[in-house]
């Protein structure tokens, strides 16, 4: 036993000396990475108000009194402190489990962004004005009031004192996110204090305009600002974060084990490098191959350089990125074994899935319990292996899209709704449940009840004879038929109703339309409902009741045409049949047609005559002519036809013109192509009740489908149709902050009904000095009238406080009847009356006799007590002495309309449950839509919740507060709170699972949130969501169950990369000075002699950069980094990506659509396209107030922008956007076409075979206007013209300049880049310019382009696209750059780019690219050279002569994408990009399928994108083409040759005799810009000459040398 021990400790000693003497050859080295934003720091203090005020606009105003009436931070030594301090001063306002999510969202500097818009307002506001005397004087604080500046108080007081305090019109533009003082009074002039809380100029200016606000002089308002300079002039925590740029987190690093097939590594040396401290090391309490280093280290302290040395080798010898097949077989199930098993789950997902390639080979080894395997087999049953899902409360989250910040958002509406909630004293359990509701989804479209006798219908399939032959059996519906087949079945499953005004063009057309459907035996019941429009708008004017007589003359209404056609027309049906009614209607439509006079617009009475007559004098005896006078004299049906245009008045289509109705879905257009498409929606539907029984041979369709789900009326305000999302604003949040607006309401309810719960609260807006207000008011009375049993209704006077006595006196009246007398029986009817004597006497009056408010107060009084309301109630409330009292209440609806609900004071609108309907069409808007919008928020919002709530056992409420208001404002309060979070209505069965053994269980059951996941531990999603998980779990009281759900069988190592998920922590706070450091992603101990590649995973909407990289971050070596133990880069945020998607109804999306981004004083900062594929467009952005427009020309001359901001359907010519997050924007545009452009293209087609026409009409299709801005808004400028035409032609060049596009990726690749421009160069006189995708350039490049262009006399610019979020996204870095080459060639260039040509970095060129860039490509889009075929020796690796593409091709030849030109002239016309993006997106999904993308997908799809193939000779490369053909090439590619896999810089000075000249003069130029000495320690290669390629052994000692050289690469 003692023999055995001292043998191990023996051999540990060994060990312990060899490690000790390769300690100093193999150190451990580190990576770290950080990612700043571009924007200067933003102080932390002026984030945490922002952060609050996500809580309550109000606690904002406490947390700034509190920090102002505090000087706490006086003993703040360092930035933790003062860190601790912020936090610990906004946990005091805020509930407990909101304080723990706001000290990490406060860490995380999410609300960065919002400070930064403030910023650009303050910078707008100061441009405005010029400076003072002293135009440098840098201000810390200043009042802006749209007229003038304060600087100082003083001036400030002044302004306020005098009389004429700026008129409340000119004042500065006030935004949803503004901080208004809640003291400040609506209708007020605006006072806007840009100032950081912390400075003394802030408090001075604060305490006099709250003052002032109090006293009802402004409207006081903050806007956060410190301004640079003001840091030294604030407390010592007010400028913590504001002195560098903001350090980020929420974003993942990957490093790549690199396949080096092919040796692509820069052999030049790294001469110097930033040299940072050292950061922290790994946690060593981790078993590494079964030892503990803690414990050792514990043991034997003094051996720890020889401890750790063999740690080191433990962790490099177990990288692994190969495995064998019986050792990948069970590794998901082994890994999740290992993690169930763990003390700490997550933290041991973590470990594992961010380092795999040092821990696969431990867990392949280790045995495996049956059990997990078999339950994880069982659920697979259920769902795909691999599959990950996620849903927070419930509700599925899009796994690919989400991020920390989106996380966090929705955790914290979570919370602030439980908060909310508890606040209403329910209880937590019945919270919980509320927050796991998933609510509704909101149907597409809705289904309108038309059935009624004023439906005129042409057919009926089941009993008119010419459909006997039809089969009946309802079941045939089921059959297979091809796409779009018609089934004729003998049954009405189809009722198209069209609803028209048959004196219209429209109307009579859709008349044709559908008899000739008819005619053609289209299997739909064809019907109409026939309406007058001057009839409706007669209606509208006199409030929805038909006017017979004209008041003013006393005389009946003159009959319009309308009104008289739809008469002839029941008429005709009545005495001869509806074939001869619509027979009718259709000469009335010949006739004007026909008619050489008539205008195309008007039917006259001569052509309705001349129908009348022609259609039915084969059946008459009599003259028609007689018995249409008698008809004219007699008017018969005169109340038919009339109650035909009410009942089109009373459903809500007349406002669409022209419609029908597809099963009562509104469809508003009449084209037969919207009819057949309606068909086949409508078809599925119907197929699905058939399989269920649902319907059957008996069923009448229609009124089963209307009955289950028809309304009874259409408003496109109230019914969104998935479109216009309906906006909310949260009822329950204006209660939060002490006494409520809302307590006082007095409600009205309909008779008999004032003790039943009312699930839905209407609060109508009111001004009652405005007509619009007044028919709101009355329409609400009647419609409670009307009788509503689960709605009440409660009237907000937001007339101006200082309104006249006449109207303050109704006010008074009708308040007065709500409060005392509400419960009467007639008291409503009073109201009805009141209001239309109001409505009578005073507001249909031009001008009010002056004391004559005294004259209706006796009225008024007879008028209550003819409905049984005692004068008394009212005579001894109308004093004056409560007048002021009603003032308040008016002022406290004022604030309420403003600042809470974001509604002019004085606005007309209805408040349902939350929802917001403004503004409100007061001409079509009736009662019947109160009903509408009550059914429709109690079927949406209310049902999900009634069962919870009617089930609470309340405690902690006085049981006599539980009255039918107590439930009814609880109904009210949640149902608004529910409906303003941003959550998914899809859920999951996760319960379905098995979870005993492969499942992770955390957290209590009593959390507010709940986490489901399900995850494989072993991929992408699952390295992300470990992280993502363990901050909900630390920072926010949540329980969750992971399902672990692995591939179970691999055939590879499934993760081939170390990962880091970047979190903030307090550590990045200094605790010795006001530093903050800021997080960053660490790698400790990576392998020395793998090759890494290094790549960021960060939100969506981030464009980064690296802006310090010494090393090259593609090919990473750390064995090369010598005595650096630590590789550092810093990337930057280069911008954030504003996308969208533009839509034109009924439309394609308008392909080509130029939109500009901008300020109001400079609209045209940025500019994109719109593509075809889903409409979409980005720009980039950066945190501020932007608006959005159509471009000046052909865009701006054919549309305009549909909808203003909010959200109603006027045209707007502008669009502002926000943006205030991390988070981006995705925006949604509609236009339409001008009147009278209908027919016009955006695009003009240009003739691509004529020249010079083709030149003269490209200038008219850019409009010759769009000057490109492709510089970051308010960043530096991208587009680097360094050189004038001028000094273009003293450097010999001159002529038409050639643009030239390139890519590159690593040090390498940007050393052959910089030969490439060389080689261009050397060869032309031509003006050249260089655009280059600037996402993957090192810092390095880019800091010697400039000069490099200044030095060679050409022009470049850097340019760059965010990978759309729609797009099929690649993997692997190469093929993202192979990508770039190709898919987004018609956006990413500026428009006024008319040709330009690709070229390889690797590329030498020896002839003029002058040459090739005037070549005429005979109208096609891209010109390719085709592939070789000279080289025999390569006929084995010639895949295009067999297989696929021999097929595919069919003699066209397969082309390489090294050099290509592009015409993007023709290639945006044709929608070249768009098509080739369609393609890309079909078979992208195939992981076989393009293999060598940027290649493959354009020779795929030439069919489609036609390509003219170049000569041979612009296209030369040894591999493919011998050497024979060498000595004509014009330019020579340094492509991979599969046979040889010959290192690229050997086979560069190989095969190119310039090469190395150049090579060295690039380097020289390259050294002298950075400042370094030039190593010439180049191996001498071969001479290149046209001979054979060599066999790749036919040189030892060279390559040896190159192998030194690729270990010696950084």
């Amino acid at each position: 036993m003692w023999t055995n021990l001292r043998s191990v400790l023996c051999a540990l000693l060994l060990l312990f000396v060899v490690f000790t003497v390769n300690a100093q050859n193999r150190r451990p080295k580190n990576v770290q990475v950080a990612v700043k934003a571009k924007w200067q720091g933003t102080p932390l203090l002026l984030e945490a108000g922002e952060l609050i005020s996500k809580e309550s606009k109000q606690l904002f105003w406490e947390f700034n009194e509190a920090w102002l009436g505090s000087d706490g931070d006086s003993d703040c030594k360092s930035a933790r402190d003062c860190l601790l301090k912020i936090s610990t001063q906004a946990s005091t306002l805020l509930a407990k489990p909101v304080a723990s999510l706001f000290q990490f969202s406060l860490t995380l500097r999410s609300a960065s962004p919002r400070v930064v818009l403030y910023r650009q307002l303050a910078d707008e506001s100061l441009s405005s004005f010029p400076h003072g005397d002293d135009p440098s004087a840098s201000h810390c604080c200043w009042v802006d009031t749209g007229s003038s500046l304060f600087y100082d108080v003083t001036d400030l007081l002044a302004w306020l004192a005098s009389p004429t305090a700026g008129g409340a019109a000119q004042g500065p533009e006030l935004f949803d996110f503004d901080h208004v003082h809640f003291d400040s009074k609506a209708g007020t002039p605006v006072a806007v204090l840009y100032g950081a809380v912390g400075t003394g100029c802030f408090r001075e200016f604060h305490l006099s305009l709250a003052q002032a606000a109090k006293e009802g002089k402004v409207t006081y308002v903050v806007r956060p600002v410190l301004p640079s300079g003001c840091e030294g002039k604030t407390r010592p925590c007010g400028a913590i974060g504001a002195r560098d740029n903001v350090s980020l987190a929420g974003y993942g690093v990957e490093l790549a084990l690199k396949n080096m097939e092919y040796k692509a590594m820069d052999d030049s040396a790294i001469k110097k490098g930033i040299t940072l401290e050292d950061p922290r090391t790994e946690d060593l309490s981790q078993d590494v191959r079964g030892f503990i280093f803690s414990k050792i280290l514990d043991r034997k302290p003094e051996l720890r350089s020889e401890v750790m040395a063999f740690r080191d080798y433990l962790l490099s010898s177990t990288v692994s990125d190969t495995l064998d097949v019986w050792e990948l077989k069970d590794l998901g199930h082994q890994t999740a074994q290992r993690i169930v098993h763990a003390s700490d789950p997550l933290q041991s997902m973590q470990e594992i899935n961010q380092n795999f390639p040092s821990v696969v080979s431990s867990l392949s080894r280790m045995k495996l319990n049956e059990s997990i395997k078999e339950e994880i087999l069982s659920n697979q049953r259920m769902l795909p292996p691999g599959k990950a899902l996620l849903a927070l409360n419930g509700a599925l989250l899009n796994i690919e899209d989400m991020d920390l910040y989106m996380l966090m958002d929705l955790a914290h509406q979570e919370l602030s709704l439980a908060n909310q909630f508890s606040k209403l004293k329910i209880p937590d359990g019945a919270i919980r449940k509320l927050l796991l509701t998933t609510p509704l989804p909101e149907p597409d479209s809705y289904r309108v009840d038309f059935r009624s006798e004023h439906v005129n219908y042409l057919n009926n399939l089941e009993e008119d004879d010419m459909y006997k032959r039809w089969r009946s059996n309802i079941n045939e519906i089921l059959m297979p038929a091809f796409p779009g087949q018609l089934r004729y079945i003998r049954k009405n499953l189809f009722h198209a109703v069209y609803v028209i005004d048959p004196a219209t063009v429209c109307g009579l057309e859709s008349i044709d339309t559908l008899r000739s459907l008819y005619e053609n035996q289209v299997p739909v019941r064809f019907g109409v409902i026939l309406y007058s429009t001057q009839l409706i708008k007669n209606i509208e004017d006199n409030g929805g009741q038909i006017k017979s007589y004209d008041a003013e003359t006393n005389a009946q209404v003159k009959e319009d045409i309308s009104t008289m056609i739809i008469r002839l027309f029941l008429y005709i049906k009545e005495h001869h049949g509806i074939q001869t009614a619509f027979q009718f209607l259709g000469n009335v439509n010949r006739l004007r047609a026909e008619s050489a006079d008539s205008s195309e617009e008007e039917t006259e009475q001569q052509h309705v005559d001349g129908a009348f007559v022609e259609t039915i004098l084969p059946k008459v005896k009599s003259p028609p002519q007689e018995i249409l006078l008698k008809l004219q004299q007699e008017r018969t049906l005169k109340e038919a036809s009339e109650a035909s245009s009410l009942f089109v008045f009373k459903l809500g289509l007349a406002k669409l013109k022209c419609s029908f109705l597809m099963n009562g879905l509104v469809f508003d257009s009449v084209e037969e192509e919207t009819l057949l498409n309606a068909m086949n929606d409508e078809l599925p539907k119907i197929q699905e009740q058939v399989y269920y029984g649902q319907i059957e041979s008996r069923t009448n369709v229609l009124d089963k489908l209307l009955s289950e789900s028809g309304l009874s009326r259409y408003n496109p305000q109230i019914i969104s149709g998935g479109k216009n999302k309906p906006r909310y604003v949260s009822l329950a949040s204006s209660t939060k902050s002490g006494e409520s607006m809302l307590d006082n309401i007095n409600y009205l309810h309909s008779p008999e009904t004032s003790d039943d719960v009312k699930y839905v609260t209407h609060l109508l807006a009111v001004d009652v000095t405005t007509k619009k207000g007044m028919k709101l008011l009355h329409e609400g009375v009647r419609y409670l009238i009307g009788g509503s049993k689960s709605a009440r209704l409660g009237v907000l006077f937001s007339s101006s406080p200082n309104v006249d006595p006449y109207s303050l006196l109704f006010i008074k009246f009708f308040e007065i009847t709500a409060s005392s007398l509400s419960h009467k029986e007639k008291a409503l009817h009073f109201l009805d009356k009141l209001c239309s004597f109001y409505e009578r006497e005073y507001l249909f009056k031009t001008s009010v006799e002056s004391g004559g408010s005294q004259m209706p107060i006796d009225k008024v009084l007879e008028l209550a007590e003819e409905y049984g309301l005692p004068s008394k109630a009212y005579r001894s409330r109308l004093v004056e002495s409560l007048d002021e009292e009603l003032r308040k209440r008016m002022i406290k609806v004022a604030q309420f309309l403003s600042w809470e609900v974001g509604l002019e004071s004085d606005a007309n609108a209805i408040i349902s449950n939350g929802r917001v309907i403004f503004p409100v069409d007061e001409r079509t808007f009736m009662g019947h839509d109160l009903h509408l919008l009550e059914s429709m928020e109690f079927n949406q919002r209310v049902k999900p919740v009634q069962e919870i709530i009617e089930g609470i056992e309340w405690q902690g409420v006085d049981p006599d507060l539980l009255t039918s208001k107590y439930f009814s404002d609880v109904f009210m309060l949640v149902s608004s709170a529910m409906a303003t979070r941003d959550r998914s209505s899809e859920s999951a069965r996760f319960e379905v699972l098995s979870s005993e053994y492969s499942a992770v269980m955390l957290g209590n059951e009593n959390a507010t949130i709940h986490i489901d996941a399900v995850v494989d531990p072993l991929s992408p999603t699952g390295q992300k969501l470990a992280s993502l998980l363990q901050v909900l779990q630390k920072h926010v009281q949540t329980s969750m169950r992971i399902v672990l759900n692995p591939m179970s069988s691999l055939v590879d190592i499934p993760l081939k990369n170390y990962y880091r998920y970047v979190l903030p922590n307090t550590d990045d706070y200094s605790s010795t000075n006001f530093d903050v450091d800021g997080p960053k992603a660490f790698f400790a101990n990576m392998p020395l002699s793998k090759t890494l590649t290094m790549n960021l995973d960060v939100p969506e909407p981030w464009l980064v950069e690296p802006v310090i990289a010494i090393h090259d971050l593609d090919n990473i070596l750390l064995e090369n980094l010598g005595d650096t133990t630590t590789l550092q880069a810093v990337f930057e945020v280069e911008s954030l990506v504003l996308t969208g998607h533009c839509s034109e109804k009924d439309h394609e999306a308008p392909r080509g659509l130029q939109l500009i981004l901008g300020t109001k004083n400079k609209p045209h900062l940025v500019d994109t396209l719109v593509m075809a594929n889903l409409g979409y467009w980005q720009m980039k952005v950066s945190p501020g107030v932007w608006y959005l427009q159509l471009a000046p020309g052909r865009s701006s001359e054919l549309y305009v922008l549909k909808g203003g901001n909010d959200g109603s359907q006027d045209q707007s010519s502008l669009k502002r956007i926000t943006i205030d997050d991390l988070r981006g924007k995705v925006v949604h545009l509609e236009v339409v076409k001008k009147r009278g452009k209908e027919h016009e293209k955006l695009l003009v087609p240009t003739d691509g075979d004529d020249g010079p026409q083709q030149s003269n009409e490209r200038g008219s299709w850019n409009s010759k206007f769009l000057n490109w801005a492709s510089g970051l808004v308010g960043g530096r400028q991208q587009s680097m013209k360094e050189v004038t035409k001028k000094e273009n032609e003293k450097g010999g060049r001159h002529g038409k300049t050639i643009n030239i596009f390139s890519i590159a990726s690593g040090h390498l690749y940007e050393r052959f880049l910089k030969i490439m421009i060389l080689s261009v160069l050397k060869n032309t006189n031509r003006p050249v310019k260089f655009w280059f995708i600037k996402n993957y350039l090192s810092p390095q490049f880019k800091d010697v382009i400039p000069h490099m262009a200044q030095e060679y006399n050409f022009e470049y610019e850097l340019i760059t696209y965010k990978w759309p979020s729609w797009l099929h996204k690649q993997k692997e870095k190469q093929r993202i750059i192979w990508a770039y080459k190709i898919l987004f060639l018609d956006v990413i260039f500026p428009l006024s780019l008319e040709k330009v040509i690709f070229v390889d970095a690797d590329q030498i060129i020896r002839t003029d690219m002058g040459e090739l860039y005037d070549m005429d490509i005979k109208g096609r889009p891209l010109a390719y050279t085709p592939f070789c075929d000279n080289n025999r020796e390569m006929d084995g690796y010639r895949f295009l002569e067999q297989g696929f593409w021999r097929e595919h091709l069919r003699g066209r030849p397969y082309h390489i994408s090294a050099l290509y030109v592009v015409d993007l002239v023709k290639f945006r016309e044709t929608a070249a990009g768009d098509n080739l993006r369609v393609f890309y997106e079909t078979l992208s999904k195939d992981p076989n399928s393009l293999s060598n993308l940027d290649q493959d997908l354009p020779n795929y799809a030439q069919h489609t994108v036609p390509i003219f193939s170049l000569p041979q000779e612009w296209l030369w490369c040894e591999s493919w083409c011998g050497n024979a053909t060498k000595s004509k090439a014009r330019t020579i590619d340094l492509c991979n040759n599969p046979m040889t896999k010959e290192p690229k810089l050997q086979g560069a000075r190989r095969i190119v005799t310039e090469w190395p000249d150049l090579d060295l003069e690039a380097r020289k130029f390259t050294a002298k810009i950075l400042g370094e000495d030039l190593e010439l320690n180049e191996p001498v290669a071969p001479a290149a000459i046209d001979t054979p390629n060599p066999p790749p052994s036919s040189d030892i000692s060279e390559d040896s040398e190159q192998d030194l050289e690729s270990k010696d690469e950084l």
